[in-house]
């Protein structure tokens, strides 16, 4: 039986992990925040309705019940269309990147990142006042500087992700690129 040298180029993530397809595991993932953003939404329009608020944590966490017609700070209030026109590129444009990792890292930013883009879309879809006007269900308020939600804190630890994995310079087949 003859032995193969295992290459030193590649790391040893993408070594032991090389031929694994990880699209269906990115979606997977996806799915999962999506369920759980559209049920912890369910929970806040429900239990929050007419103005009710909870502690968490004294004035630094609490849940409130917001309709974001806007993006992040509700900015752009006026137009909700266009929100839902960029989450659709950005869902486009996440799953066609999904279908190249070859990384565990990437795997997951990604993943957190479709999930929360596509409530997000969906939200803009389906929610009032209506298709592609729909507000975002926001709910988690952090001290008063703003309102978010449980798809909000998939995006940003996936962007932040993304951004160190760039600044490590590996590449989405796990490989340490040049940037």
């Amino acid at each position: 039986m003859q032995q193969v040298e295992a290459d030193s180029s590649v790391p040893e993530e993408t070594a032991t992990t090389a031929g694994v397809r990880w699209f269906p595991r990115i979606v997977t993932l996806a799915f999962l925040i999506i369920v759980v953003d559209q049920l912890t939404k369910f929970w806040a329009t429900s239990t929050l309705s007419g103005g009710r608020s909870r502690e968490i944590l004294g004035d630094l966490l609490s849940l409130r019940l917001l309709y974001n017609p806007g993006a992040a700070f509700s900015i752009g209030t006026g137009h909700t269309w266009v929100f839902a026109i960029i989450a659709a590129v950005a869902v486009v444009a996440i799953t066609r990147a999904a279908w190249r990792v070859r990384s565990r890292a990437w795997a997951l930013a990604l993943g957190l990142m479709l999930g929360g883009a596509t409530t997000h879309l969906l939200d803009r879809l389906f929610r009032e006042p209506g298709f592609a006007r729909g507000h975002v269900v926001d709910f988690i308020d952090y001290a008063g500087f703003f309102v978010g939600n449980v798809a909000d804190i998939c995006l940003v630890v996936g962007g932040v992700l993304i951004v160190l994995l760039y600044l490590r310079g590996i590449d989405l087949d796990g490989r340490r690129g040049e940037h």
